[in-house]
């Protein structure tokens, strides 16, 4: 890879990331879900081939920049998805009793 592809790659994925805070924002778990396998490959693209670039001190700071945006994104995005999350865990929680409570009682 060269510097550019590089930096081509970091600023794809902190895009990315931009959009799946709006995608949380608006509650689209298919589409939060779609940008995720994105990032993925994005960071497939640098593992392994991002080693050998050398990036002079602008470029570190252009990368370390966009670093810093995903990480701003990450936390928003965790923000947004963690109540649901529970909310989620909550449902699945009380399927799991009403259950196990007609299992040992009945169906009513």
């Amino acid at each position: 890879m060269t510097n550019v592809e590089v930096l081509t790659a970091y600023a794809a994925m902190a895009a990315l990331t931009h959009k799946m805070v709006a995608a949380a924002t608006m509650s689209d778990w298919d589409g939060l879900e779609v940008l995720e396998a994105q990032v993925a490959a994005q960071v497939a693209l640098l593992r392994g081939n991002e080693e050998a670039v050398l990036l002079d001190a602008g470029e570190r700071q252009q990368k370390l920049g966009l670093i810093k945006q995903m990480l701003d994104d990450d936390r928003q995005i965790r923000d947004l998805t963690m109540p649901w999350m529970a909310q989620l865990s909550k449902l699945i929680n009380n399927t799991g009793t009403e259950r196990r409570l007609a299992a040992a009682y009945g169906a009513v």
